[in-house]
């Protein structure tokens, strides 16, 4: 076949391909919107390869911070406007205890210093809050568990680097608290970036449905070479497994005299709600079930609303408003959803500072759940958003499972497994968006960027014990008030 010109269907131009003497002309159909046109004149692969002359991959260990950069604590106190002002100690106080947990609820902080260094411009799906642990099990719809990202409060479309360099300085920092030496926690660092570029480069090999499924079950530990992880996997899974909503329910509800269930008081952490709020709550469900595929409607048809109740949630989301709702079907088999405020993602300024465009979200749940579908394999099936009081929430399934691996108590010997398994599921979730092809050219084959990312790394796990220990100082001096140990 041999292509000898084009004609223009609806204003666009298709190739028109002439078959070879004797053989069947290439049927001519139209330009289908949403779909690839065909055979290009480069392709995704030299395109990423030829951004390494604008971007040398060396220049991703840049970490150049500017006078104008907010201190420690005044990113703190901003990061806190609009919470509940009775919960900001408690998250206060979560983030002042140990600079892993610093970074974990400082991705807004992060995201001003991430704007200011290179970039390829490359968009992707990202977490936008993807330290290492923001990953673990969680359960499908048929009952075994999935490995993947389990956070996407922070979810946009933006640079894939944000995320490897917050896994790589995450890592670096639950490393040095988990007591391992430098050389550890650089390698462990290294170990995700490179499983990273190799997956991307895997990923770009294999048939477009192979790639969009690969990678989120227990073939992962084989792929990634974290043999050493199975044991403490294992573990987490057992846990996981028993993570549900009966088992919730069973130590956090008690029975009423009409043969339902309500939640007790636990506070601060679970606290009952005033029958105004809890019926806003209840009444939010309508919308939520709008946002569902229909063919999840008759299964919570099937559940009636017996409760809601105030809970706290981990260290980012500390002070936003978020509820769990029990439901219970006709044996009394407790389902336990989580009704959660979705605000407007922290990198969202950063990026429009970098020069991004960014959209404004029609409805931040929305955001939420649309960005976690777009990275993962398989999803809650009950995901979906609503609004409480003119407010956007996110609705999903509460203890789904869940499981995860703290990576600041591993041994020395796991965390490079661990950097490994979370740099491969990261490339893949950022692969369901962005070509593979595209960002496996710029990678490359060779460590250069490793060695660059580690770099930075490194650096950056500095600058965050730095922060921390500013925190940590105006906590002590009594500038910012903490509640330790909740």
């Amino acid at each position: 076949m041999t292509e000898v010109g084009a004609e223009t269907v609806d204003g666009d131009a298709v190739p028109v391909r002439q078959a070879a003497a004797g053989a069947e002309s290439t049927r001519r159909l139209p330009l289908v919107r949403g779909f690839a046109v065909g055979p290009a004149q480069g392709t995704p692969k030299e395109e990423g390869k030829a951004l390494r002359r604008s971007v040398p991959r060396s220049a991703h260990a840049d970490l150049d911070l500017d006078g104008g950069r907010p201190d420690a604590v005044s990113a703190v106190e901003e990061s806190s406007r609009g919470r509940i002002p009775g919960l900001t100690p408690i998250r206060v106080g979560r983030m002042a205890a140990t600079p892993f947990a610093f970074l974990r609820g400082s991705a807004g902080l992060m995201a001003y210093d991430l704007a200011r260094t290179p970039m390829t411009r490359i968009r992707a799906q990202i977490c936008g809050d993807a330290h290492a642990a923001n990953f673990g099990l969680y359960g499908d719809a048929r009952g075994g568990l999935v490995i993947d990202l389990n956070d996407f409060d922070e979810t946009v479309n933006g640079p894939w680097e944000w995320d490897l360099k917050r896994l790589a300085a995450s890592l670096v920092l639950a490393a040095r608290e988990a007591g391992a030496d430098e050389d550890t926690c650089r390698k462990a660092a290294y170990d995700a970036t490179g499983a990273y570029r190799r997956t991307m480069r895997l990923l770009a090999k294999l048939p477009v449905l192979d790639a969009w499924n690969a990678i989120a079950d227990e073939e992962l530990v084989s792929h990634t070479d974290a043999h050493d992880l199975l044991g403490t996997l294992e573990r987490v899974s057992e846990k996981a497994r028993a993570n549900t909503s009966g088992r919730f329910a069973a130590k956090s509800t008690e029975p009423t005299e009409d043969g339902g269930r309500r939640f007790v008081d636990a506070p601060p952490v679970l606290r009952r709600v005033p029958d105004a709020e809890a019926a806003a709550v209840a009444v939010s469900l309508e919308e939520y079930l709008t946002s569902l595929s229909e063919d999840r409607l008759p299964l919570l048809a099937r559940h009636a609303v017996h409760d809601v109740a105030f809970r706290v949630v981990g260290t980012g989301s500390v002070g936003t408003r978020s509820y769990v709702v029990l439901l219970l079907d006709h044996r009394g088999e407790p389902l336990v959803l989580q009704v959660k405020e979705a605000r407007t993602s922290v990198l969202v300024p950063h990026l429009v500072s970098a020069g991004f465009e960014v959209p404004k979200a029609e409805h931040e749940g929305r955001r939420v759940v649309m960005g976690q579908k777009r990275m993962q394999v398989v999803s809650d099936i009950l995901l979906g958003w609503t609004s409480v009081a003119g407010l956007p929430f996110q609705v999903r399934q509460f203890r789904n499972r869940k499981g995860s691996v703290d990576p600041a108590a591993l041994a020395a010997d796991q965390l490079d497994d661990y950097g490994r398994m979370t740099g491969a599921l990261l490339a893949r979730a950022h692969a369901h968006s962005a070509d593979p092809r595209l960002i496996a050219g710029y990678c490359g084959k060779n460590e250069e960027l490793d060695e660059a990312i580690t770099a930075f790394a490194v650096a950056y796990a500095d600058r965050t014990e730095a922060d921390h220990a500013q925190l940590v100082a105006a906590v002590r001096s009594g500038r910012i008030a903490a509640e330790v140990g909740v």
